[in-house]
C-alpha cells in the first residue's frame, strides 16, 4: 500500500509537467545563453526577514541566505545538506531511548546549547523553524523539508523574539517556498541515482508544476517527491550475556547489512489568487509520510569483547537486538491573506499541523548495564519465578497537532516613519504513548491492563502562546536609522496524565504519597484499583499540572549607511523559551529562560559589486537556562541551571573573482561558556539555584562530595568553537551548452558532548572534521546532467553522540551519528 501511495505525488507532477500545450498560457521563450544571463556583477537578494520584502544588504541582521541557484547547485535537500553550509547552525540527533533516525533533528544557533536528549517531555527548541510564514517546529524536533523547488533558506542568527517569539530564542530559519506564478505556465522534472560506499544505493524522484488557471490572477502550483535514502550502518550478528541471570540473547533474526534505510514521498500544493490589485489569498497544503529503520548510530564497542559482545569486525555498525523503526506522517494547510487598506499592509496567516510518529526502539542497553552496574536482572522474572531476559524495547505513538494565527500590519516601506505591528496566538498538542516491553514479564510487574509492559507512559501536553508584538523605525537622518521593537507575551504549559512501573515494581512507594507515581500513586490518590478512574486506557491519573508566565523581550538598534553599498549597525536584543512541566510529574516545574544580545555588524559592498563582505561580533548573557538530561529511571528532567555566556563572531563572503569564477565563504567563531558553576540542585529552602558548592560541602541540607557538576568556565556543549564553509565554482561554454565544476569545503572543531564534566569523561569529545564535495555538470537548453561526489574523502565525521540511558550508567556505550560516508550520485533535470 505505501509503495503506492509514495509513487501518487511524483506521478501527478510528472504527468502534469508534461501537458504542457494543454495548460500553458504562453509558451515560455528558451533560457538565454549564460553569457547573456549574468555579467560579472552579484544579483541583489530580497529577504523577508523583517516580515516585509528587502534588500538583504539592507537588513542590519547577522542573515546568512541560501538562494535558489545556491540550493540547486549545492545539491541540497535535507536539513544536513544546508546546515553544514550555515555556521551558525549546530544540530543533534534524539538519543535516550528516542529513535535517532531521520526526523528528529535538534537545532541549535550561535552556541546556545546546554545538551538534552531531544525527548518529547523536553523543553521547547530555542531555534524557529519556518516554512514561508508557518512554523513548522514540534517538540521532538522540527519538520525535514524536502528541499526541491525551494526559492531560498534565511538563517537569522541571534535572538529574533520581538517578531518570532517564544521558539526564536538564539535564531530563526526560514525555508521559503518558490509561489504559483499566474503569468505563465512551467513545469520541470528531476531524477537522481546515488551509491554510498560501503552502503546501499538510493535514489531521488521530484517534478513539479505551475498551471495558470486565469491569466494574470489564479495559478496553482503543484511539487511532488519520492526518494529512497540508502542505508550503510550495519546491524551485526552477535550475542550479549546478561550478569544476573546468564541469560545469553541472540539478534540472529535481526542482523542486516545497511539497515538505516528510509522512504520518504511527499507533496506539496499552493494556490495564488488575485482577487483584485490589492488582496492576495495563497492556501497551502503539504503532506509527507516518511517510514525509517535502523539507527543513524554506530556502536564503539562493535568489534570488541566488551559488554559481554562476540568479538568481530565492523566499523559502521551496531548490534542490536530489537525492531528499530519510525512511521512519520504528517500534513500542513497554511493560509496566508495579503491586502492593503489605505496605504498599510495587511497580512493574516494560519496554519496547522498534524503529525503522527509510531517508532519502535531498541532499548536493551538500558537492561544490560543496570544489571552489569546494580544487579538490577534479578528483578526482572516471569510467572513462574523464573529470571528472564531484562532487555527492554519501546513501541511508542506521539501524535502532534499545532494551531497558529498571526495578524500584523506595515506601513509604506518609503516612510520616514515606518512601523509593523502584529498579534500572535498558537496552541500545541502532543498525546504521548510509550510502552516499555520485556518479553514474559510477569503479570505481578507489569502494569495493569499492559502485559509484559514494565513501564507506561500515557500523557498529554499542551503548550498556548499569546503575544502582541511591534517594531517601529524612524529615518533619523538619510544615514541614520533607528528602531525599537517590543513583545508582550503570555504562554501557558500543561502535562497531565500516568507515567511508572507497576505496584509490583517500584513507582516511588517509599515517598511521600503526594510524590508518588505509576500505580504506587493510582494506590495513593484512589484507595484500592476497584476505584481507579482508567486513563487513556492507564491506571489512572497520576497528575495534572500547569504553568502560567507573562513577560515581555524587546530590541532596539541603530544603523548607519556609510554610503549606498555599505552600512554598520549595533543591535541590543532579547529572546525568551516558555517554561514548563516535568514529565516526571513530582519534580518542580522550570520557568523561563531569556537571552540578551549585543551585536555590533556590517553589510558592505566593494569592487563595483563584485565582492560582498558582511559580518557580526556579539556577546550573549543566557539567563537560568533550561538543562535537560536523564535522570533517574532514565527519565528526562529539566531544571534551570545557571548562567552562561556566548561570545562570537560570524563572516559572510561572496566573491565574483572572474566572469567565470565565483567564492562564497561563511566562518563562525564561538566561545560559549558557564559563568557560573552548575550544581545541579535547587536549595529546598529558598528554591533558588545553587552555584556555591565546594567539595565536601553541604549547602541547605544538599552534599556535594564531588563539588559542582560543571564549574564555571566549562564549555557549552553541541557547537565547535570555529565552524567555517567555502565554495568554488567555475563555469565555462562546452560544445552547445555550459559546464561547470564545483568543490566544496565544511569544517567544524571539537565540540563537547555533555555539559557535565563526570558525563563527558564517558562520552568524550566529538572530533573536528573537514568534509569535502566535488560535482560537474553541462547544461544544454532546459537540459542538465550533473555529478556530483559527497564527502569526497570518505570521512568519519562525528555529528552527534548519545547513550540510551543516563550517562552514568549507559555512557560506556555510546552512539555517534556519523556524516553519510562518501556518496556518488548523477542526477538529470529538465524544466520547461
Amino acid at each position: 500500500m505505501y509503495g503506492c501511495f509514495r509513487k501518487i505525488p511524483l506521478a501527478a507532477a510528472v504527468a502534469l509537467a508534461f501537458a504542457a500545450p494543454a495548460w500553458a498560457q504562453e509558451a515560455a521563450p528558451p533560457p538565454l545563453p549564460q553569457k547573456d544571463r549574468e555579467a560579472r556583477t552579484l544579483d541583489t537578494v530580497t529577504v523577508t526577514a523583517q516580515k516585509r520584502e528587502e534588500n538583504l544588504q539592507k537588513v542590519p541582521i547577522s542573515l546568512q541566505v541560501l538562494g535558489n541557484q545556491q540550493l540547486e547547485q549545492q545539491n541540497v535537500a535535507s536539513f544536513s545538506d544546508y546546515a553544514k553550509l550555515i555556521p551558525s547552525l549546530s544540530y543533534g540527533t534524539a538519543g535516550g531511548g528516542v529513535f535517532s533516525g531521520p526526523g528528529f533533528v535538534q537545532v541549535y544557533m550561535r552556541g546556545v546549547a546546554s545538551g538534552g536528549d531531544g525527548n518529547h517531555s523536553g523543553s521547547q527548541p530555542s531555534v524557529g523553524m519556518y516554512l514561508d510564514e508557518q512554523p513548522i517546529t514540534t517538540i521532538q524536533g522540527a519538520l525535514d523539508i524536502h528541499m526541491y523547488d525551494i526559492d531560498r533558506v534565511e538563517a537569522l542568527a541571534g535572538p529574533q523574539g520581538t517578531l518570532y517569539g517564544a521558539s526564536s530564542q538564539s535564531g530563526t530559519v526560514r525555508i521559503i517556498t518558490r509561489k504559483p506564478d499566474p503569468s505563465g505556465y512551467s513545469a520541470g522534472f528531476a531524477v537522481e541515482a546515488n551509491a554510498i560506499d560501503g552502503g546501499g544505493i538510493g535514489h531521488v524522484l521530484e517534478g513539479f508544476v505551475n498551471l495558470p488557471i486565469k491569466e494574470n490572477t489564479a495559478a496553482v502550483r503543484l511539487v511532488g517527491w519520492q526518494k529512497h535514502d540508502a542505508g550503510y550502518v550495519d546491524n551485526l550478528h552477535g550475542t550479549r550475556t546478561y550478569p544476573t541471570s546468564g541469560i545469553v540473547a541472540d539478534n540472529a533474526d535481526l542482523a542486516e547489512k545497511n539497515y538505516n534505510t528510509a522512504d520518504t514521498a511527499g507533496l506539496r500544493a499552493a494556490l495564488k489568487l488575485d482577487i483584485n490589485d490589492r488582496w492576495t489569498v495563497t492556501p497551502q497544503l503539504i503532506a509527507q509520510k516518511q517510514k525509517a529503520y535502523g539507527s543513524a548510530g554506530i556502536d564503539p564497542l562493535v568489534g570488541s569483547a566488551a559488554a559481554g559482545y562476540d568479538a568481530s569486525s565492523g566499523e559502521m555498525a551496531v548490534k542490536h537486538f530489537n525492531p528499530e523503526f519510525s512511521d512519520d506522517r504528517w500534513w500542513q494547510a497554511a493560509m496566508t491573506v495579503e491586502g492593503r487598506i489605505g496605504n498599510f499592509d495587511l497580512t493574516y496567516v494560519f496554519s496547522h499541523l498534524k503529525r503522527d510518529v509510531d517508532s519502535a526502539s531498541d532499548y536493551s542497553d538500558y537492561g544490560y548495564w543496570y544489571d552489569a552496574n546494580a544487579g538490577y536482572g534479578a528483578y526482572f522474572y516471569d510467572n513462574n519465578g523464573d529470571l528472564i531476559n531484562p532487555a527492554q524495547y519501546i513501541n511508542a505513538t506521539d501524535g502532534y497537532e499545532r494551531t497558529s494565527h498571526e495578524l500584523r500590519i506595515a506601513s509604506p516601506q518609503d516612510n520616514r516613519v515606518r512601523v509593523v505591528a502584529g498579534l500572535f496566538w498558537q496552541q500545541q498538542k502532543h498525546n504521548i504513548h510509550q510502552r516499555y516491553r520485556v518479553d514474559g514479564l510477569a503479570d505481578d510487574l507489569s502494569v495493569s491492563g499492559w502485559p509484559e509492559t514494565i513501564w507506561l507512559t500515557e500523557q498529554d501536553r499542551r503548550d498556548r502562546d499569546q503575544a502582541v508584538f511591534g517594531q517601529i523605525s524612524f529615518d533619523a537622518t538619510d544615514r541614520l536609522e533607528l528602531t525599537a521593537g517590543g513583545r508582550w507575551f503570555r504562554s501557558e504549559n500543561g502535562l497531565k496524565g500516568y507515567f511508572g512501573f507497576a505496584n509490583g515494581y517500584s513507582s516511588g512507594s517509599n515517598l511521600d504519597p503526594v510524590d508518588r507515581y505509576g500505580e504506587a500513586g493510582c494506590l495513593a490518590q484512589y484507595g484500592a484499583p476497584s476505584n481507579w478512574e482508567s486513563y487513556d486506557g492507564a491506571p489512572c491519573k497520576v497528575f495534572d499540572k500547569g504553568i502560567k508566565e507573562h513577560d515581555a523581550t524587546y530590541r532596539l538598534n541603530a544603523t548607519w549607511k556609510i554610503d549606498d553599498s555599505k552600512l554598520v549597525y549595533a543591535t541590543w536584543s532579547q529572546g525568551y523559551r516558555p517554561g514548563g512541566i516535568n514529565r516526571r510529574g513530582t519534580l518542580p516545574p522550570y520557568v523561563s529562560d531569556f537571552l540578551t544580545n549585543y551585536e555590533a555588524g556590517w553589510k558592505t559592498s566593494w569592487a563595483d559589486g563584485t565582492l560582498i563582505f558582511n559580518g557580526a561580533v556579539f556577546r550573549e548573557d543566557w539567563k537560568d537556562f533550561q538543562f535537560s538530561y536523564l535522570g533517574q529511571n532514565g527519565l528526562t528532567e529539566i531544571r534551570n541551571a545557571n548562567q552562561a555566556r556566548i561570545d562570537g563572531m560570524e563572516l559572510d563572503l561572496t566573491w565574483a573573482a572572474t566572469y567565470n569564477l565565483q567564492f562564497t565563504g561563511s566562518f563562525a567563531w564561538y566561545d560559549a561558556r558557564l559563568t557560573q558553576n552548575y550544581c545541579g540542585a535547587a536549595s529546598p529552602i529558598t528554591g533558588e539555584i545553587i552555584v556555591d558548592c565546594p567539595p565536601g560541602s553541604v549547602v541547605d541540607g544538599v552534599s556535594f562530595p564531588d563539588g559542582p557538576q560543571a564549574a564555571a568556565g566549562t564549555s557549552l556543549p553541541v557547537t565547535p568553537r570555529f565552524k567555517g564553509a567555502l565554495n568554488a565554482r567555475y563555469t565555462f561554454e562546452l560544445g552547445e551548452g555550459e559546464a561547470y565544476w564545483q568543490a566544496s569545503l565544511s569544517h567544524a572543531g571539537t565540540r563537547r558532548v555533555d555539559m557535565r564534566t563526570a558525563e563527558t569523561a564517558l562520552l568524550g569529545y566529538l572530533d573536528s572534521y573537514t568534509l569535502l564535495d566535488l560535482s560537474a555538470g553541462w547544461r544544454k537548453d532546459s537540459w542538465s546532467v550533473d555529478v556530483f561526489l559527497k564527502n569526497a574523502t570518505d570521512e568519519r565525521a562525528q555529528m552527534s553522540r548519545f547513550a540510551q540511558c543516563a550517562a552514568l550508567t549507559c555512557g560506556s556505550e555510546p552512539y555517534t551519528v556519523i556524516a553519510q560516508p562518501r556518496t556518488l550520485g548523477i542526477r538529470v533535470s529538465k524544466e520547461f
